[in-house]
This record gives structure tokens, C-alpha cells and sequence, in this order.
């Protein structure tokens, strides 16, 4: 059987893969009944938006991927707005203005 290269370039690529679906399923998957194709796509959609823009990561100093810069530590705490997502699974939580 000839070798197709599946597995053998990036040896840590699947490690990879396995830990993000662990993340998706202990934060989001293992907590909701899923209902449909419909339901599921809603769901992945909202918590990739989330994962990739708001939720903190150890490997990024508890920055999320797609911020720019770390937030300055203020000397006022503000008035903080929660944002609730997939019905309270997820909550979100910014500065009101």
C-alpha cells in the first residue's frame, strides 16, 4: 500500500486538531442538545466568532487570536456589560460605554 503522506509532514498537526475539538466540546458540545444540521452550524458559528475573538488563551498571554494589542490596566474599574451567548453557555462580558 503506497504511503499517501497523510500523517507523516506535520506529525503535531493532528494534536493540534484533537485539542481544539476537546476545547469545542468540553466548553460547548457536551452542555447543549443539538437539533438539527441547522442548529449545529448556528452553534459552531457562534462559538468559533467567540473562540477566535473574545475568549482568552493561555498560549497568548489570555489573549484571544484575533486581538491587537493587550488592554491597558486602568485605574477606574468601568461599568462592565454582559453579553450572554447560546443561551448563557457562553457569556462575554466588554466595557459599556
Amino acid at each position: 500500500m503506497a504511503n499517501r503522506g497523510f500523517g507523516t509532514s506535520h506529525p503535531n498537526a493532528n494534536a493540534f486538531a484533537e485539542r481544539w475539538v476537546e476545547t469545542l466540546r468540553a466548553d460547548c458540545l457536551d452542555w447543549l442538545l443539538i437539533l438539527g444540521p441547522r442548529h449545529l452550524d448556528r452553534v459552531l458559528r457562534t462559538y468559533v466568532e467567540h473562540y477566535n475573538q473574545k475568549r482568552p488563551h493561555r498560549g497568548l498571554q489570555l489573549l484571544a487570536p484575533e486581538t491587537a494589542a493587550p488592554v491597558a490596566e486602568l485605574g477606574v474599574v468601568p461599568h462592565i456589560r454582559r453579553r450572554d451567548l447560546l443561551g448563557g453557555l457562553i457569556r462575554e462580558y466588554e466595557c459599556a460605554a
